[in-house]
């Protein structure tokens, strides 16, 4: 098999950033090309599902805990209510193991796994070594990994680590607290040392986007042997001071074009939102390119959405893909459109909150209102 002129067919920079490194990294070749056939097949299921009249996303997004032992400032998890879920609504490692096979025969390739803090859940490298054929990124603070999951991402071919900065000591310190841009770095440096693939995630704003705009600074992340870059633009959790902090129009035009810059040439792998989102007709969630799971098994559109019309653990992921809250979104080409901010869905709040209702939708830190909203649809029924 042809390394190169296979990843080709999926992404051309990702041939160029991945194809090096797999040859460098030969005990990688094995499962690269069950992944390639994995891959295939999942998109047969896909294209399947879609003539059937649903999309089933290539990726899913599984918030697998809401514990975590840092108290980022803006944390979305917290804002969007995922971490203020009671510990007994957690799905255990058997509920996620059986959401991630259903996942599978539906046609998902790929798990985004968040939290809270992917580390803090028990068994979590259980799931990447059980469904070897599938692809995992593990989302972390870069904190909590101990010993023994070092040694065990070691021996797992289908996994990477993106740990999260903010940008130097200062920034990163600043809002994850003090000592933590030491530990990730650390965590980052272990991690290209046994050959795991690895990579980071950063929140842009208008407090650090010129910091990453400074090309020295990619080149000095590829010789740590990072290989990927997720730089996600910053999304206000509410609409109040803290939006100051999105980057107006001017500056995401200047840190798109630079973004654009790198993929030309520099040898990392970087995904950009919304800048990438843009290319692809707008905003990706509700099954067109991912949906998110929280820790208590609620079925959202993504990760910063904090409404539901699904739990997996009544209903099936089937179910949840085919709802009409997930269709009438894509439906409402409207709302995918981010119209000046970095999210879709946070530029038409109020829409999605009334859409949600109409078909009997719920925050999921309130999974009361879904019963009231029942009451009042029975007795409208009944009238």
């Amino acid at each position: 098999m042809r390394i190169k002129s296979t990843l080709k067919l999926v992404d051309h920079n990702m041939a160029k950033v991945f194809a090096p490194w797999i040859l460098r990294h030969p005990k990688y070749l094995f499962i690269f090309k069950k992944l390639v056939s994995s891959f295939k097949n999942s998109k047969e299921l896909r294209s399947k599902a879609k003539a059937e009249g649903y999309l089933v996303p290539p990726f899913m997004i599984l918030s697998i805990t809401k514990q975590c032992n840092l108290h980022c400032a803006g944390c979305y998890a917290a804002a969007a209510g995922t971490l203020d879920i009671e510990s007994k609504l957690q799905l255990n490692i058997e509920e996620w193991r059986s959401i991630i096979k259903e996942a599978n025969d539906l046609g998902v390739f790929a798990y985004i796994i968040a939290g809270g803090e992917p580390f803090l859940f028990p068994g979590l490298l259980e799931l990447s070594k059980e469904f070897s054929d599938r692809l995992f990124l593990i989302f972390t603070n870069g904190t909590a990994i101990r010993e023994n999951d070092f040694k065990r991402l070691k021996k797992l071919k289908n996994t990477g680590v993106i740990v999260s900065l903010e940008g130097d000591r200062e920034a990163t310190d600043f809002r994850r607290g003090v000592g933590v841009y030491e530990k990730a770095l650390d965590t980052l440096k272990r991690l290209n040392k046994i050959g795991v693939l690895n990579g980071i995630s950063v929140t842009i704003n208008g407090l650090n986007y010129e910091h990453w705009m400074n090309p020295q600074l990619i080149d000095s992340l590829i010789k740590k042997g990072i290989r990927i870059g997720f730089f996600l633009e910053y999304i206000p959790s509410k609409k109040d001071i803290t939006s100051s902090l999105m980057l107006t129009e001017q500056e995401r035009k200047l840190f798109r074009a630079k973004i654009l810059e790198y993929r030309a040439n520099k040898k990392i792998y970087l995904i950009h939102s919304p800048g990438d989102e843009e290319l692809l007709g707008g905003c990706v969630s509700a099954g067109r390119g991912f949906a998110h799971i929280t820790p208590s098994g609620d079925l959202t559109p993504c990760p910063v959405s904090n409404i539901a019309t699904h739990n997996l653990k009544t209903s099936t992921l089937e179910e949840g893909l085919k709802s009409q809250f997930f269709k009438k979104i894509r439906e409402n080409e409207h709302l995918l459109e981010t119209e000046g901010v970095p999210c879709a869905l946070y530029a038409h709040k109020e829409e999605v909150e009334e859409l949600a209702r109409s078909v009997g939708g719920y925050f999921i830190h309130n999974k009361e209102k879904l019963i009231e909203i029942k009451q009042v649809k029975k007795t409208q029924k009944i009238s």
